[in-house]
């Protein structure tokens, strides 16, 4: 496929950590896609939820299956924008390796945590520390050994830096007073389409939102469902809501599309350098489809993320993860030996952080009913 002269190429690639040799038949961002599929943290994904406890249902995303919608998407946009899609899926693949587990709780927990020590938590950096030194699979170097940008869009696919502030983890080297590239851009819109469509369908299956309530609350969902209820007025409602589903990423996805296209016309944007350099972030929603997307969020937070079904949960996974936390400082010990033997380059509250923000939520279940009993958390 023909690339756009502002998409990212493998040969302008500042190349790895580490120097390999080139692949003769991949290419270096496919050769990183690949590294990310079989690397542990990704495959861990399939046991930490999205939104609901692998007990709720079989049929509702967890995070691995989140990350395999989002790549989708990912690579629907930057076809359709002409960019570099090996580039892009990889950004996609990896852009959650870094999840702790239960989720957006789990991550409020150990930041929290880790704030007690002058430190912090956050997914993203954390991802970049998996990369680069947890995960062991190469005699020639630690980690992964990723490029440079995708190293970088693992950081910055999500906030620029520039503006300040400091984080735990040293980023400098990513260029952070630029703008990174489109491939990169684009992630945290494709999650979003992914993450507010997947989570109203999973929702309305759980039971916990219903139909009217959607239909009454959700203007874009409405406007959809109105098209859709046209051209299929025998159609049972479980259909319709699927077909309603099927055109809000659709709808989402086409007015990304459209409206980075014209940003990038509006603003001459013809090179990737002119990307980097850009005052603003170049890929996004108009803003009518913005404010309708606003909406689906905040319906999704009050409604569904702050039912007490799933705020029952939450309170059990922080009272597991907190006890599980001081267990640890108390008898470092009790850590596998590989974690063990970083306390002696670590602080041993990092270390503790390290290995839990690793675990699945099964594996959190299990450490707590092997180390508390099964009535402590009922």
């Amino acid at each position: 496929m023909q690339l756009a002269p502002l998409a990212m190429r493998d040969e302008w690639t500042q190349g790895r950590r580490y120097p390999e040799a080139v692949h003769p038949y991949r290419s270096e961002f496919r050769r990183d896609r690949d590294r990310i599929i079989h690397a542990k943290a990704f495959r861990r994904l399939e046991n930490k939820m999205q939104v609901f406890d692998p007990d709720y249902s079989d049929h509702f995303r967890n995070r691995l299956t989140h990350t395999i919608e989002v790549s989708q998407i990912t690579r629907t946009i930057s076809d359709a924008l002409m960019l570099n899609t090996d580039f892009s899926e990889v950004l996609a693949l990896s852009h959650d390796v870094g999840h702790p587990p239960f989720s957006h709780t789990g991550e409020e927990v150990l930041n929290l945590i880790m704030q007690d020590y002058g430190s912090g938590f956050d997914h993203n950096l954390h991802g970049l520390r998996i990369v680069e030194y947890f995960e062991e699979k190469y005699a020639a170097f630690p980690g992964l050994n990723l490029t440079f940008e995708v190293r970088e869009g693992i950081v910055k696919h999500s906030r620029d830096y520039a503006c300040g502030g400091q984080t735990y983890v040293d980023i400098s080297e990513y260029r952070l007073e630029e703008k990174p590239p489109l491939e990169a851009q684009l992630i945290d819109l494709a999650d979003e389409i992914a993450y507010n469509s997947a989570d109203l369908d999973d929702g309305f299956h759980s039971g916990l939102l219903s139909f009217s309530q959607i239909v009454a609350e959700v203007g874009l969902f409405r406007e959809l469902y109105e098209e859709v209820k046209t051209l299929y007025p025998q159609a049972p409602i479980k259909l319709l809501f699927s077909e309603t589903i099927r055109s809000l990423i659709d709808t989402l996805t086409t007015d990304l599309i459209e409206n980075s296209c014209r940003e990038l016309q509006k603003h001459s944007i013809t090179s990737l350098e002119e990307v980097r350099r850009s005052p603003g972030r170049l890929i996004g929603f108009s803003p009518g489809m913005f404010n309708k997307n606003q909406e689906l969020k905040q319906f999704l937070r009050q409604s569904l993320y702050n039912h007490e079904v799933l705020r029952a949960g939450r309170k059990r996974a922080q009272a597991q993860l907190e006890k599980l936390f001081r267990y640890y400082l108390r008898k470092p010990q009790g850590l596998p030996g590989s974690h063990f033997l970083r306390v002696s380059e670590l602080p041993l509250h990092q270390v503790v952080c390290d290995y839990i923000a690793g675990m699945t939520d099964k594996y959190v279940e299990s450490r707590c009913r092997q180390i508390f009993g099964d009535d402590e958390f009922v």
